[in-house]
């Protein structure tokens, strides 16, 4: 008995444990607009929601991207912080007076504490690879049967049963008809279907074909575009997810009010230990500093931040000396 008491308390410590190792996440919109959420540049819910709760998540910081529905609301880009481990934190997605989407936190607590999820909200566990894409299935059935008989001129019944399912809904139609008809006795049997699947990213449709009574059509929809963060990129990738222009406008601002330039340096790297940035904004960060040799330390150390690395040749931009150049190509060849 004592050793079924030691097994219960040990697994109720472990999920203890592996409780305070991560963290959850829930974001909902204010006012019902249907999402999705992306994380260092992966997709996690390949179904567009208004209420998502992410579980699962093991690191303190993640750039998170919120993708709308509807393309008229583009999307937006912040900085999702734990300050704490095994936490469930909560966070409001809405329009501040400006217009414009912004995030709130709402709450926080200890998983442990967190409530139950509701049924209206969608859980998705933390991944590093995207989800598989959304799968529609169209099951439909079509019978058309026409008897005549008798001689002569005489009375034709019409009988028609058609029965549509669509994943969990359907529907029955039957109708009757009398009318005037030649002799004889004829059956057949056909059916035709339509079905068009609309996403947040692309329309489907399959046209009208004859297929046997009974049949199941499946229509796939393609997975969801990749994200550009920089305009005609395709070169090589130096972190996942490069900082929101809003978060880095933030930043320069920071920088821009201290008088040290060591102060100036200090900051501007504290930054890139959790943030990543685009060859275009490192060229912006050492427009702050006055010096050139603070520039180029700056630009050696943010090389491992940037996102297009590709682009880096155009950091050079920064720079007043030749010899500056060549230094940072050095160091970037190595």
């Amino acid at each position: 008995m004592k050793r079924i008491i030691y097994l219960i308390a040990a697994v109720f410590m472990m999920s203890i444990s592996a409780d305070a190792q991560s963290n959850n996440a829930i974001l909902f919109t204010e006012n019902g607009e249907k999402f999705q959420v992306i994380l260092n540049g992966v997709l996690q819910n390949a179904t567009p929601e208004t209420n998502v709760k992410l579980t699962g998540l093991n690191a303190p910081n993640y750039k998170c991207r919120i993708l709308f529905s509807d393309t008229k609301l583009g999307y937006l880009d912040w900085n999702m912080y734990f300050t704490e481990m095994g936490m469930e934190a909560t966070w409001n997605i809405k329009q501040n007076k400006k217009g414009e989407y912004v995030t709130r936190g709402v709450s926080a607590v200890p998983i442990a504490q967190a409530p139950a999820s509701t049924p209206t909200q969608t859980v998705v566990v933390y991944s590093t690879s995207p989800p598989p894409a959304a799968v529609t299935t169209t099951t439909v059935q079509q019978t058309q049967t026409t008897t005549n008989s008798g001689t002569g001129m005489g009375g034709d019944n019409v009988n028609l049963n058609m029965g549509i399912n669509v994943g969990e809904q359907g529907g029955n139609i039957s109708i009757n008809a009398s009318g005037m008809g030649m002799n004889g006795s004829e059956e057949s049997s056909a059916a035709t279907t339509t079905t068009t699947t609309t996403t947040s990213h692309s329309v489907t449709t399959t046209s009208t074909s004859s297929v046997p009574p009974g049949s199941t059509v499946v229509v796939s929809n393609p997975p969801p575009s990749e994200v550009i963060y920089v305009s005609g990129y395709n070169g090589p990738v130096g972190c996942p997810m490069p900082m929101a222009q809003g978060d880095f406008s933030s930043m320069k601002e920071t920088i821009r009010t201290k008088d040290f330039e060591s102060t100036k340096l200090t900051i501007a790297k504290q930054v890139l230990q959790n943030n990543c940035l685009t060859s275009a904004q490192v060229r912006e960060v050492l427009g702050l500093f006055d010096f050139e040799n603070t520039k180029l330390e700056y630009a050696k150390y943010a090389y491992g931040h940037t996102y297009d690395i590709g682009n880096y040749y155009k950091v050079n931009d920064a720079f007043e000396f030749e010899s500056s150049v060549d230094d940072l190509n050095k160091f970037i060849s190595k």
